[in-house]
């Protein structure tokens, strides 16, 4: 497997986001290493506060919340998904599958040894993160699931349809669909800021491939992964909450199903945050960091 890295001088002087980069290394089953990079700030000790992002953003989505987590005095940890932000990215289109996804941010999550989390997570962030729930229940406190979902091949929306069906004959990202996953206006140079991973479209391939492994059609390879994790969550009671954005496309209806199906989400104060777009992290990081802070309470 071909792997390019995005060269470090991409991600000087991005605005609002001076931290400092992490790196673990992991390797693919065809002996492959991968680096994946992560935020990693707050006290070592404390319990984490995990952030995983969705496609096409990385950490950077997180940089309005992690001051305000940092003030609980937890560990706060955002992670690139390989493919993205300063992680490693496999350079053809066939070397990303849903199963790799899940082994890549298993081993990730394994190496850190990280316990006692809680974890924030969107978009594929939580389609990756809610199988690393169900198949390490043990490393997990709690959960918020922000514009998000596991599906089960079940259909797909007239926006997925949409979706995907462009995406498979894609050679670039479409980078203008961005802004239109939120309400907020990005500055020209928070809009460089997300386009920095990705020097050309050689660089994407990763993001390209994303709507392709969302496994909402019954014959799509990723569907037994999920069956089986969404069967693990109907037995997860530990505190699950939802938030989602009113004006959200993508993931909106989910929350209802989570509700329904895992015991942890029972009793728990859900919202639907107002005027908030699919990146719900650009567009209400105070309510969702006020959230977050009032769950960190719930046992």
């Amino acid at each position: 497997m071909n792997v390019l890295r995005t060269p470090d001088a991409r991600f000087a002087n991005l605005p609002g986001f001076h931290y400092a980069p992490n790196y673990l290394d992991i390797r693919d089953a065809d002996g492959t290493a991968l680096r994946i990079h992560y935020v990693d700030e707050g006290p070592k000790s404390a319990p984490p506060i995990l952030l995983m992002h969705g496609n096409p953003t990385w950490s950077y989505l997180y940089r309005r919340m992690i001051p305000g987590l940092l003030a609980t005095g937890r560990r706060v940890i955002a992670v690139d998904l390989v493919g993205c932000g300063r992680s490693d990215k496999p350079a053809a289109r066939a070397d990303y599958t849903l199963a790799r996804h899940y082994d890549w941010m298993g081993q990730w999550l394994k190496a850190m040894d990280l316990r006692n989390i809680t974890l924030f997570c969107q978009d594929w962030g939580g389609t990756i993160g809610l199988y690393l729930v169900a198949e390490n229940p043990e490393r997990f406190d709690r959960v918020v699931a922000a514009n998000t979902g596991l599906p089960i091949g079940e259909g797909e929306s007239e926006f997925m349809k949409m979706w995907v069906g462009m995406m498979e004959a894609a050679t670039a990202f479409p980078w203008p669909l961005l802004d239109q996953g939120m309400e907020r206006k990005l500055t020209e140079a928070e809009q460089a800021a997300y386009y920095a991973p990705f020097p050309s479209p050689d660089y994407e391939w990763g993001l390209i491939s994303f709507p392709s492994l969302i496994a909402v059609q019954p014959k799509n390879p990723g569907v037994p992964l999920n069956l089986a994790a969404w069967e693990k969550l109907g037995r997860f009671e530990k505190p699950f909450l939802t938030l989602f954005g009113e004006l959200d496309p993508v993931a909106r209806g989910w929350e209802a199903r989570a509700q329904a199906h895992i015991p942890g989400a029972k009793g728990l104060p859900h919202k639907i945050i107002p005027k908030a777009g699919h990146f719900i992290q650009e567009d209400a990081p105070d309510q969702l960091v006020a959230a977050v802070t009032a769950f960190l309470g719930v046992d």
